[in-house]
């Protein structure tokens, strides 16, 4: 997604909290997707090669990929790389979502054989690389326009369209059977040609289920993948997609911000979010837990491309809470995200259309430290893996319904989260027995665990070990 329209509606979405699916309940079901098994504990890293050095090229990125290691990244994950269309093209350098050729890298990059050394560099770092392919639409001026009309979608006048208000767009029929083939041979492509390791997909949603389950059949051959679906909708994870996006989770954070009073973007873009608690994160999970395949992953985050552009920076939507939303984006099941800058607590929305003249410094710093210990936490702890081999999620009620507090458990460890989710000083009292503080260690101060009277504004607990 890249534009406000969808913004919107993600926004229109928020107060049913619940992923946008069909009525059909998948919880009986595992997933058929193959893990690779370096994602279970995963931390993703999306890199917005336009915008996010002074090099905006992939070359200067990589220089970046030893600090990324360092910080504890695993996964990279590569915003479109291919040559952008020029007809019907938004802004001087026009959105990364209308791809030109599937099979080449946009100049303004670098170079195919720059892709394959960035790779090269990754996994010789022991990470991993991923690409954001747009599989729904291409731009206007795709040789396939030209060459392959057949595999454009028509509207009711026999012309071609794209989705939404992407007018830089045309959408693909997937009811043609060699425009399928000629898409998994382009994502076929990239695998063979440049080791890369799987795809985020953008719009997962708007192509057919059953195309993603023969590429992800198709791929899998190959070597084991990892895809990642720009989504929330639970039948993409029974067979086709490792993870899918917890949009939902994200409109219950901004929603819990708005009530508190601390989401200044929602307040000033007069967005009508519901009044909701700390409980709306329960209900979302047991709504999850009913929809989507067991062993299937939701990714978390407090920001992305998306957010960041046309929804407002982490800082905007969740003031003082910021670090209370990434714990939890970390600490509930599933898999995190960091976007560009994160680290570093860069607090500015990115142009997308154009060159943005601010990139961020990534000088270390405390945001530095804070993701880096975040990082180390969902590496050391088995039991915040994602999907089936995680910790169980077990919630220590309270009597205040803005303070969430949990343990993810397994037979041999144990994180306890306890996060005030809300502007004003909470009293600490639990309606059952608290959760044990016995052996354990406060992970942020390295201090004997306690459980304290009363919770700041947005304080947040870790307690580590048995």
């Amino acid at each position: 997604m890249n534009q406000k329209t969808l913004a919107a509606m993600m926004i229109a979405a928020a107060s049913a909290f619940a992923p946008a699916a069909s009525a059909q309940e998948y919880g009986t079901e595992t997933t058929r997707a193959i893990h690779p098994e370096w994602a279970e504990s995963a931390v993703i890293y999306e890199a917005n090669v336009r915008q996010g050095t002074s090099g905006r090229t992939l070359k200067s990125l990589g220089y970046e990929l030893p600090r990324l290691k360092q910080l504890g990244i695993d996964i990279v994950w590569l915003m479109p790389i291919h040559p952008i269309s020029e007809l019907n093209r938004k802004g001087t350098l026009g959105s990364y979502y209308a791809v030109k050729d599937y099979k080449a890298v946009n100049p303004e990059f670098g170079t195919i054989d720059d892709l394959k050394d960035f790779v090269s560099r990754a996994h010789a770092l022991g990470m991993k690389v991923i690409l954001d392919e747009v599989c729904n639409h291409s731009g206007c001026d795709n040789p396939w326009v030209k060459e392959r009309p057949e595999f454009y979608a028509r509207n009711e006048k026999g012309e071609m369209f794209g989705p939404f208000d992407w007018t830089d767009t045309y959408k693909f029929d997937y009811s043609n059977r060699a425009m399928r083939d000629a898409m998994i041979d382009a994502l076929k492509f990239w695998i063979t040609e440049a080791d890369i390791d799987g795809y985020r997909c953008d719009v997962a949603m708007e192509v057919p289920t059953d195309f993603w389950e023969e590429a992800r059949t198709e791929l899998q051959k190959l070597k084991p993948i990892f895809m990642l679906a720009e989504a929330s909708k639970p039948e993409l994870c029974r067979a086709a997609f490792d993870a899918d996006y917890a949009w939902p989770m994200k409109d219950v954070f901004n929603a819990i911000a708005a009530t508190q009073g601390v989401n200044a973007y929602a307040r000033e873009h007069n967005q009508k979010l519901p009044k909701c608690d700390a409980r709306a994160i329960d209900s979302l999970l047991a709504e999850q837990t009913r929809s989507y395949p067991q062993d299937s992953y939701r990714m978390n985050m407090v920001t992305n491309h998306d957010l960041n552009s046309w929804e407002g920076t982490e800082f905007e939507r969740y003031g003082r809470g910021m670090g209370a939303f990434a714990v939890l984006s970390y600490t509930l099941p599933g898999m995190p995200l960091m976007y560009t800058g994160q680290e570093v607590g860069f607090n500015h929305p990115l142009e997308f259309f154009e060159t943005d003249p601010v990139t961020p410094d990534y000088t270390a710093n405390e945001f530095t430290a804070f993701y880096s210990m975040l990082n180390a936490l969902k590496h050391k702890h088995p039991c915040l893996r994602a999907g089936k081999r995680g910790g169980e999620m077990l919630r220590h009620l309270t009597k205040s319904n803005d303070i969430y507090a949990f343990s993810r458990t397994l037979p041999d460890d144990e994180i306890t989260v306890i996060i005030n989710l809300s502007d004003k000083k909470q009293p600490l009292r639990w309606k059952g027995e608290a959760p044990s503080t016995s052996g354990k260690t406060n992970y942020f101060t390295s201090e004997p665990a306690e459980l304290p009277s009363e919770l700041e504004p947005w304080q947040y607990i870790v307690m580590t070990g048995k």
